[in-house]
């Protein structure tokens, strides 16, 4: 698992000195400032706070007006995987099942997971269908139960058949 992680995008601009609006997709503030840089060393947090919505105000060294901020709008904030902290058992980072091959539990392939949203009960599953239909849609969602989600590891995820729309 060497590719990037995102732990919040930019949503505009907070201010007239550059600070910026975070949206975070992480375990909060104090997740996000364990790290320094981003995106490779272009971004490095000077300082970072909880806007007390559920998002922060971070400030970077290469924004100091709020047209740099404005520029920053939209600019996922990544990290590299190794530089996430160890996981317990049973726990994962979103990005380590986004993009991993889906099949049932009696082997036909389905598609490929999408996103992981969370609307406030329990982790869903997007996922596209392959070979996408020509009518109906093109993804559907699954909870992230035992009794949808059987197993995952690096190279699949596994979903009970009867929560495999047809």
């Amino acid at each position: 698992m060497t590719r990037p992680v995102t732990l919040a995008a930019i949503a505009g601009a907070h201010g007239v000195t550059g600070e910026v609006r975070l949206k975070l997709f992480g375990e909060g503030v104090a997740a996000l400032s364990r790290h320094k840089c981003f995106n490779d060393g272009a971004l490095t947090l000077i300082k970072v706070r909880d806007d007390g919505k559920g998002g922060a105000i971070a400030r970077f060294a290469e924004s100091t007006s709020r047209a740099d901020a404005e520029r920053l709008r939209g600019t996922a904030l990544n990290v590299p995987r190794d530089a996430l902290p160890p996981l317990g058992e049973g726990e994962f980072y979103h990005a380590d099942l986004l993009g991993l091959p889906v099949v049932t539990d009696s082997g036909d392939a389905i598609g490929s997971v999408l996103a992981i949203e969370n609307y406030g009960a329990t982790d869903i599953i997007e996922i596209t269908r392959n070979p996408v239909p020509e009518k109906g849609p093109k993804t559907f969602m699954v909870p992230l139960i035992p009794a949808a989600v059987r197993e995952w590891d690096d190279r699949r995820l596994v979903i009970a058949a009867e929560f495999a729309e047809e």
